[in-house]
């Protein structure tokens, strides 16, 4: 299936020029994000996450759904092949909250323009970029939202920091070595399946919208501006209402497994939250 450009388009309100230029790529990094918020709404239900284009573009893009980076990545890499960006999907190992770096669970695209290489990531949750960053760059690089930046790693590859207050918080280690499907497809199954799995044990969903981000986990809700703010939301209504405005979702028609599947979130410690951000 190829990308509907249209759909696209008018899922994340972007009006401008379909052009493979670094105007039309920030401008792409900045709405995706605002548009589309990050869930794991169908791992908590239990179901099945499909990754290849045809899954992700009709849930992201047609059901008004979110979902988790295979799903997110595969779509914008989809979009900008399709405009015409040299691309390249990288594997990532995620060390935002983990003392040893675990296996590559996380994808992202590497994006070449006018012989400059710059990083594209529309999925990572808490921290997702609003802005490509430029990968041969070690100063800190602006986005929407934080500052980030991108070091070298002794042992070879790079590591992402995001600026969180006064401190640089290590993101993710990747390098250049190409992606296959076949990657995502092992790193899919363990985040839908596992039961070790943050997804298959927690409710997660993020949004950044201009001047904010949203977090929801499990029961906590968080507004991250200057001055962050954090909700207990006490039932599953509350929830619901959360899901739907704060983050943008249609919800899943799934009934009283929904709802059962919220109330066992809300249940859970919501504590990790805070320290993922």
């Amino acid at each position: 299936m190829t990308i509907n450009l249209d759909a696209y388009f008018a899922r994340i309100g972007y009006t401008g020029p379909r052009t493979a230029t670094l105007e039309t790529l920030r401008a792409l990094h900045a709405l995706h994000p605002d548009a589309i918020p990050f869930e794991n709404l169908s791992v908590i239900l239990g179901q099945e996450v499909l990754i290849d284009l045809d899954a992700s573009q009709s849930k992201l893009v047609g059901a008004g759904r979110g979902g988790y980076c295979f799903e997110h990545n595969t779509v914008f890499k989809a979009v900008l092949d399709a405009l015409g960006f040299k691309t390249r999907a990288l594997g990532a190992r995620v060390v935002w909250s983990n003392a040893v770096p675990p296996a590559r669970l996380h994808t992202l695209t590497l994006v070449e323009i006018d012989q400059e290489r710059w990083i594209a990531d529309v999925g990572f949750g808490t921290v997702t970029l609003t802005a490509p960053l430029r990968l041969d760059v070690r100063d800190a690089q602006q986005t929407p939202h934080e500052r980030f930046r991108i070091d070298t790693l002794e042992e070879g590859g790079f590591l992402l920091l995001a600026e969180l207050g006064d401190k640089w918080a290590p993101v993710y280690q990747f390098d250049l070595v190409p992606q296959l499907s076949a990657d995502d497809t092992l790193g899919n199954f363990y985040v839908n399946f596992h039961p070790d799995s943050l997804f298959v044990n927690n409710l997660l969903a993020s949004r950044a919208v201009r001047g904010a981000r949203y977090s929801l986990f499990n029961g906590e809700f968080s507004t991250y501006t200057p001055e962050p703010a954090h909700t207990h939301l006490k039932d599953v209504g509350e929830l619901r209402a959360v899901l739907r405005d704060s983050f943008g979702i249609s919800l899943p028609e799934a009934g009283a497994s929904l709802d059962d599947a919220l109330a066992r979130c809300l249940a859970r410690p919501a504590r990790a939250n805070r320290v993922r951000r």
